[in-house]
C-alpha cells in the first residue's frame, strides 16, 4: 500500500506543484509587461486559472503525503514535521499573497495609466514572493529525497 501511496504522492506533485510554480513564477514578469501597456492579458488570465486551479488540486500532495508519513510510521520524524511546517507556509504564501495579487493586477490591467503604475511596485514585489513559494517546495523536495536519520542510507 505504501508504494501506492507514494507513487500518488510524487505524481501528484510533478502534475500540480510543478506547474502552479511555473505559472506562478511567469506571472510578475508578464504583469509588468501588461501594465506597462505591452502584454497580452489573455496569458495572465491563463496563468492566473492555473495558479488557481492546480492550487486547489496540489491538496492532494499532502493529503498522500501524511497518509504515507502514517504508513511508513515517519509522523513524528523531524525532517517530516519541517516539510510538513515547510509545505503550510508554502500554500500559505499561494493562498493570502501569490494569488490574491494576481488577482489585483489582473483586476487593474485594462485601467487607466496612474491605477497601473500604482500596481507596478506590486508586481515587482510578486516576483520575490512566487521565489520564496518555489524555494520553500525546493527545500521540501531536498528533505524527501534526504530524509535525515533515516534508515536508507541516504
Amino acid at each position: 500500500m505504501n508504494k501506492v501511496l507514494l507513487s500518488v504522492h510524487v505524481l501528484a506533485a510533478i502534475i500540480f506543484i510543478g506547474p502552479v510554480t511555473v505559472a506562478a513564477s511567469m506571472f510578475p514578469p508578464l504583469a509588468r509587461r501588461a501594465l506597462e501597456g505591452d502584454g497580452d492579458v489573455g496569458v495572465l488570465r491563463t496563468l492566473h486559472r492555473i495558479s488557481r486551479g492546480y492550487a486547489i488540486g496540489g491538496i492532494v500532495v499532502p493529503v498522500f503525503g501524511l497518509a504515507l508519513a502514517i504508513g511508513m510510521d515517519v509522523l513524528g520524524d523531524t525532517w517530516l514535521i519541517v516539510s510538513i511546517v515547510l509545505t503550510l507556509a508554502a500554500a500559505l504564501v499561494l493562498a493570502l499573497k501569490v494569488i490574491p495579487d494576481q488577482a489585483g493586477i489582473l483586476a487593474g490591467v485594462g485601467a487607466d495609466e496612474g491605477t497601473r503604475a500604482a500596481l507596478m511596485p506590486r508586481a515587482k514585489a510578486l516576483s520575490m514572493v512566487t521565489g520564496v513559494f518555489a524555494l520553500l517546495w525546493a527545500v521540501v523536495v531536498v528533505l524527501m529525497i534526504v530524509r535525515p536519520g533515516s534508515s536508507t542510507g541516504a
